[in-house]
């Protein structure tokens, strides 16, 4: 180790003296306001490092309370979403439940309003799986359901049975290739089956070309299939174009054969009150005696 020479040696300790002088005059100095100029000093070089720490000390507590109330904030926000959710699924649950209530009231009416003619309601539980367009009803032939029997809505006509089980039936809609209905027009009384195509609108066949039948005009059961009673809704003209050799008439259903869920099955061919059917007119004077009229024939019991 390299020895210090005996002139730096005086100069360090001049300089240690002095120092010490100097400190030994700051605490013996006393300002009024600050205190002894010692502690001036030692506060101010003391604060920088204070004020660091503390910035730091505060960033990182911050941080760490940021990050739980982070965390909690999540979570509230997952159970605020899944019970948004529930919420939801349950107002989805009641407007279901509303509107199923609103459609048997007014399948409820209809039926009360048709006292005297037996019917039967039903729910649609199933589809066709195959290419006919058909319906499943939960009614079969131990509540009196046969084949052939007419099924309808307080809209209009749906189709025919044509297959019954005994707690089950099978409903072949109107919009079937193979389905099809004695009707008319209300108005003019023009008589015309109609039948399916395999689409949402049906067809009016057989109508001349002369004959006046115009977009709006509303069709309705004529009785002679003996399957529907007479002026049952049976839908509307859409579309009425002129060919070889009859006219090509579009018909949509009364009846929103897309969306059904309850019916009601006639077990009667007996008339419905024409009061109370959506399309029901009385035939004019002129058409009734044009065209004669068939009496329903009652159907067998079986």
């Amino acid at each position: 180790m390299a020895a210090i020479p005996s002139r730096h040696k005086s100069l360090v300790l001049l300089a240690g003296v002095i120092l010490l002088q100097v400190l030994l005059l700051a605490v013996q100095i006393k300002r009024d306001s600050q205190g002894r100029l010692i502690r001036t000093w030692t506060v101010g070089a003391v604060s920088p490092f204070e004020r660091a720490g503390s910035y730091i000390f505060g960033s990182f507590r911050d941080t760490w309370r940021n990050y739980f109330a982070l965390r909690s904030t999540k979570k509230d926000n997952d159970d605020l979403r899944r019970e948004n959710d529930a919420l939801k699924l349950r107002i989805a649950q009641l407007e279901g439940k509303a509107a199923e209530a609103d459609r048997l009231a007014a399948l409820l009416h209809f039926r009360q309003s048709q006292a005297d003619v037996p019917m039967v309601a039903a729910r649609v539980i199933g589809g066709s799986a195959g290419t006919d367009q058909s319906i499943e009803l939960d009614r079969g032939e131990h509540d009196g359901i046969r084949e052939n029997m007419g099924v309808i809505t307080p809209d209009g006509i749906v189709g025919k049975v044509y297959k019954a089980y005994p707690n089950a039936s099978q409903v072949l809609l109107l919009t079937d290739t193979k389905s099809g209905v004695g009707a008319m027009l209300a108005d003019s009384r023009i008589q015309s089956p109609v039948g399916g195509v395999g689409e949402p609108l049906i067809t009016m066949k057989y109508v001349p070309n002369d004959d006046d039948v115009s977009v709006g005009a509303r069709v309705v059961t004529s009785g002679m299939d003996h399957i529907f009673p007479r002026d049952l809704p049976v839908g509307t003209i859409t579309e009425v174009k002129p060919g070889n050799p009859f006219k090509q008439i579009r018909v949509k259903p009364a009846a929103n054969l897309e969306k059904l869920e309850e019916v009601l099955v006639l077990l009667t061919l007996h008339p419905l009150k024409q009061s109370d059917t959506a399309a029901a007119q009385p035939a004019p004077a002129a058409a009734n005696s044009a065209t004669p009229q068939v009496s329903n024939p009652p159907v067998p019991n079986r």
